[in-house]
């Protein structure tokens, strides 16, 4: 993955497809416990902040 998305742009596909605030919360959740360098990895490629990829992690365990 080269071209970078927004958080925003990302939500926002999750949105059009239908997924609620906690629908969103069980992907991170999923993908955390699943994937939990993957997870970070992916935050970091949508260019969140250190402090907030932190924060989102944490919240997902």
């Amino acid at each position: 993955m080269q071209n970078n998305v927004s958080k925003d742009q990302w939500v926002a596909m999750f949105r059009e497809i239908g997924l609620t605030e906690d629908a969103m919360m069980k992907w991170h959740r999923l993908f955390e416990a699943r994937h939990p360098d993957g997870h970070a990895a992916f935050l970091a490629w949508l260019c969140i902040s250190p402090d907030e990829i932190t924060r989102i992690r944490a919240d997902s365990r």
